[in-house]
């Protein structure tokens, strides 16, 4: 009987992952499959490559070409309320930057570049890619 307690001990214990929850994103469900060959998508078939998509996530989905692994990154700024005059970070070569707080993001990081306001403190909110043949499963 100890050693079970034991073995339920270390198996909660290593399932206690530490994570701040970011207040300003929701975490919403959501799967999209896009065909890379596709010449909407031709963008990130390069290393160095971004593209937004719309219509996923909260305020869409902007997806990073690092090293020929598709990341995706939530196209909401992180660290502020969505409103109507802010909607959404925009891309700016191989960074994010959201226009009216001047937070300016890493693409292959999520990681914040500079902190312009004092409670800037949460990193961009990536969510899962799966290659599937010349397919992409983005989802959360």
């Amino acid at each position: 009987m100890k050693k079970y307690i034991i073995l339920f001990l270390i198996i909660i214990a290593c399932e206690n992952e530490q994570t701040d929850y970011n207040p300003y994103i929701p975490n919403i469900s959501f799967e999209r499959i896009i065909n890379l060959n596709l010449p909407t998508y031709d963008d990130i078939n390069y290393t160095g490559g971004s593209l937004e998509l719309d219509g996923l996530g909260v305020c869409g989905v902007i997806l990073f070409n690092l090293n020929d692994d598709i990341i995706a990154w939530e196209a909401c700024d992180p660290n502020h309320k969505k409103n109507n005059t802010c909607p959404k970070l925009d891309i700016n070569g191989v960074q994010t930057i959201c226009n009216c707080e001047n937070n300016l993001y890493s693409l292959a990081t999520g990681q914040i570049l500079n902190n312009s306001g004092s409670i800037s403190k949460y990193p961009m909110i990536r969510y899962k890619t799966e290659r599937i043949g010349y397919n992409l499963r983005i989802y959360n």
